[in-house]
């Protein structure tokens, strides 16, 4: 048996331009993500400064426009000043926010080299936690003044001579959770980031700032957090954070693959009570949204399960299955239908760390099942994002009722003369028939339909079998006169690329 579906789409009707930095992910000192991950000296494939070139290589693939570090939780006890100048005389810290020791051999400058080398911009968080206003200014003068200055002469005497510029400034992190050090009420953070804001601003007026909203929309600040804060900090701020992880502990697929509209939810929810500050302000400044950590995130709330103290011990190490995949594909075209709002995005995290890419310490690199519609959506997904029209049969899940088989969004880059549609089928036992009226854009061609499916949806890619799951191009895509016929297996997603000619 096969389902069918159907889109309408028409090149005028336009959500939004699609920002890259959409497409951002995340570097914390957590587990073995900076160490044995982006960097390990002594590895085969270490270039002279520590990082290891197969994790660059794949990072590289990725492109991705911006990495937000150090944290995370990190940040909130992290003394920026231990991991800059001599490398020999950084000292070892206790990190509190995960249990482990803090070698500090890499900090701010050898990030700043690092994300350089992946053609990254660095999306550079301070500590609201158990610092504050005197710090952060004095780190952006470090960062950004060109020279003359203390921090700025500091940071040429440790031989940076060039600033590095960091544009995006995030205030804090989850400052409204219990597990964090230094965690705060909305009016105190709400003060507190305003008044950072303020004197880093003063500092460097180009740049842009991060608020923290709520650690997630399950927690009972959640609201009245992002009201108070955004009505103490609004002037000074230019995005807001959301912070989103899901599961499938419970074994329930078809309930998993349905998450992406709790999602939908949490973007427009937030997006509202943003709306509602401007008007209560009568601002003619919109507040955009930086969803700066998201994921699959199956072994959450097992920390510091370890030995105290240890340094870089592997945590949450996740192994992802196909149906990881399709959520994580699910969660990408819901951001992309936000486009006009969600303008900065952060896959949590990038290496070893609830990651796509994972690396044995002195060993290989392997590619997880999550790495493929990342990297899809980061190369096909740059444009404008359209208002399509979809049809699709649904079903009803334990906490979802009128869930679509098909989760989908079109991008059209002019400039390149591409249309992308991006497409799961949450069907697990049934293929889907998609049929598109694409007439608006004259002629067009199939340049390739990329396919990742499974037989099993629970199947995963190892350091064993690292081939297990990995997309093809020999999905079944035709077009007619302005119409298309898909053919969309089971549980798969699905990326088909058109050449648009002129009408």
């Amino acid at each position: 048996m096969t389902i069918k579906s159907t889109m309408l789409i028409d090149k005028n009707f336009r959500v939004s331009e699609v920002d890259p930095r959409m497409y951002g992910s995340f570097i914390e000192h957590l587990g073995r993500a900076v160490y044995g991950g982006i960097y390990e000296p002594g590895h085969p494939t270490a270039d002279a400064n520590g990082f290891r070139q197969d994790a660059l290589e794949a990072i590289r693939a990725l492109q991705v426009p911006i990495i937000r570090y150090p944290g995370g939780n990190f940040v909130s006890g992290y003394n920026w000043e231990d991991g800059v100048g001599p490398a020999s005389e950084r000292k070892r810290t206790l990190e509190l926010a995960w249990w482990t020791t803090e070698t500090n051999a890499v900090g701010t400058n050898e990030f700043a080299e690092w994300a350089k080398l992946a053609g990254s911009e660095v999306m550079m968080a301070v500590n609201l936690g158990t610092r504050g206003v005197d710090a952060a200014r004095n780190l952006v003068e470090y960062c950004n003044h060109p020279s003359g200055s203390y921090y700025s002469d500091l940071r040429i005497s440790h031989g940076y001579q060039e600033p590095h510029r960091f544009k995006t400034w995030c205030l804090g992190n989850e400052m409204d959770g219990p597990w964090q050090i230094g965690a705060k009420t909305a009016v105190e953070y709400g003060r507190l980031a305003n008044e950072t804001a303020k004197a880093m601003r003063w500092v460097d007026p180009t740049i842009e700032l991060v608020a923290c909203g709520s650690s997630s929309s399950g927690m009972a600040t959640f609201a009245d957090w992002e009201a108070t804060i955004l009505d103490l900090t609004y002037d000074q701020v230019d995005f807001l954070s959301l912070h989103t992880y899901y599961n499938n502990n419970a074994g329930d697929t078809a309930n998993f693959l349905a998450t992406s509209m709790n999602m939908d939810r949490f973007i427009h929810s937030v997006a509202s009570i943003c709306d509602y500050v401007q008007a209560k302000k009568r601002s003619n400044k919109k507040i955009m949204l930086s969803l700066d950590e998201w994921n699959v995130w199956n072994t959450i709330g097992t920390s510091r399960n370890h030995e105290r103290w240890q340094i870089a011990p592997p945590e949450f190490e996740d192994v992802y299955t196909h149906a990881d995949a399709l959520a994580v594909g699910c969660y990408l075209i819901t951001m992309l239908k936000h486009a006009d709002r969600v303008k900065m995005a952060c896959l949590a995290q990038l290496i070893n760390t609830i990651a796509p890419i994972m690396t044995e310490t002195g060993g290989e690199l392997w590619l997880q099942t999550t790495y493929y519609p990342f990297l899809h959506a980061s190369h096909y997904g740059r444009g404008t994002v359209l208002l399509a029209n979809v049809e699709s049969p649904k079903y009803d899940s334990k906490d979802y009722t009128d869930v679509p088989y098909l989760e989908s969004v079109a991008v059209f880059n002019e400039e390149q003369g591409e249309l992308t549609i991006f497409a799961v089928n949450r069907h697990l036992e049934e293929a889907m028939t998609l049929e598109m009226d694409v007439r608006s854009f004259g002629e067009l061609r199939v340049i390739e339909h990329i396919v990742l499916e499974s037989e099993d949806h629970l199947l995963a890619n190892t350091k064993a079998d690292p081939h297990r799951v990995t997309p093809h191009n020999k999905g079944q895509a035709e077009v007619d006169d302005g119409r298309v016929s898909a053919q969309l297996s089971k549980a798969s997603w699905n990326v088909i690329r058109f050449q648009v000619g002129k009408k």
